[in-house]
């Protein structure tokens, strides 16, 4: 699981969560895998993601060295802001864990990178 994929994901649906956002991280399994830095595309995504989710998401698997606590400013032209982004966000891949529900607790494995977000008939909210 790629951090880009984590920062869209939540457990709202569980009973009695409001938010499920974000999900702790806890890695077992973390490899790196090279991917074509494309830095338009990184800088497109940046305007959507939950920067403190990946922030804290970063810290969570001990890869924020070098990660701003916040966005850099005009990191559209920031090489070296969109390299780090790029790293983190494609090429660092979650594939072993879980991912932890900030509300409930309730854990939510990652197999061969893939995280399993199903729940179980009593744990889903029937309003959503």
């Amino acid at each position: 699981m790629k951090l880009l994929t984590h920062n869209m994901l939540s457990s709202n649906f569980v009973k009695g969560v409001t938010k499920g956002f974000p999900l702790k991280i806890m890695a077992s399994k973390i490899e790196e895998k090279e991917v074509d830095f494309n830095p338009e595309f990184i800088s497109r995504m940046i305007a959507k993601l939950d920067w403190p989710a990946l922030y804290t998401a970063a810290g969570d698997i001990k890869k924020a060295e070098g990660l701003p606590e916040t966005i850099t400013e005009n990191y559209e032209s920031n090489e070296d802001f969109l390299k780090i982004a790029h790293n983190l966000l494609l090429q660092v891949e979650i594939i072993e864990g879980d991912l932890i529900c900030p509300e409930t607790g309730r854990k939510f494995p990652i197999t061969n990178g893939i995280p399993n977000m199903l729940l179980h008939e009593d744990e889903v909210t029937g309003d959503k």
